[in-house]
């Protein structure tokens, strides 16, 4: 009788990070509440009981991608604030680190976004705290732009932050489903969006100026 094939032993680290995917994908499609650790073991084609070594349960399930997810996005963000580039690139360049993942993560996007609430609250608080550090980073390169005079004086840095990290985490729910907007479009778009909104506002030409307020004579004419 021929002997079987010995089945080749999958690395510790690669098999959590194998689990943490099928989770993200499980939780994504399903939703929290509506999936089981079965549904999850049933994607990577092994006993649920074989789970349980990774993830002792479904709620350990949800915080490590969630983790995951935040995680990475810190990383890359903490990059680009210690990166070469004036405020305006970094700003740009988070932009696109931030849409990035949406190209071949966007499970875990999807699952930070919309179910992390589900988590417990010390899980959440945890999760909570990258989430905080991350729009730290943000505001900080806003508050650097601004006080070099690259953005306008008086901006609100706070609300520039959270209204660049919303609008980019909106895009999770239609990318892929608008015509003709690849990540690269998106991402180009809302920086100009975004650094039209907080740049310094550029002179009106006199000409401009004069016509504005007709009342006014050209300087010519006061002589």
């Amino acid at each position: 009788m021929p002997r079987r094939a010995a089945r080749v032993p999958v690395a510790p680290k690669r098999r959590a990070a194998e689990i943490r995917a099928a989770a993200a994908k499980v939780f994504a499609e399903r939703g929290y509440h509506n999936a089981t650790t079965q549904d999850i073991a049933e994607v990577l084609g092994i006993r649920q009981a074989s789970l349980y070594y990774y993830i002792p349960t479904k709620e350990a399930a949800l915080e490590a991608v969630c983790l995951d997810g935040a995680e990475g996005y810190m990383t890359r963000a903490a990059a680009i604030q210690r990166g070469p580039g004036d405020a305006a690139h970094k700003l740009a360049a988070l932009l696109r680190e931030h849409l990035e993942p949406l190209r071949d993560r966007a499970d875990f996007v999807r699952v930070f976004l919309r179910e992390r609430r589900h988590l417990p609250d010390a899980s959440r608080r945890r999760i909570g705290r990258h989430a905080r550090r991350y729009e730290r980073i943000v505001e900080q390169v806003l508050k650097e732009g601004a006080r070099r005079g690259e953005f306008r004086r008086g901006l609100d840095c706070r609300m520039a932050a959270l209204a660049a990290i919303g609008m980019c985490n909106a895009a999770a729910a239609w990318y892929g489903r608008e015509p003709e907007a690849p990540l690269e479009r998106i991402s180009g778009a809302f920086a100009q969006l975004l650094l039209e909104g907080v740049s310094r506002a550029q002179p009106k030409p006199a000409a401009r100026r004069n016509r504005a307020n007709p009342r006014r004579r050209p300087d010519h004419a006061e002589r």
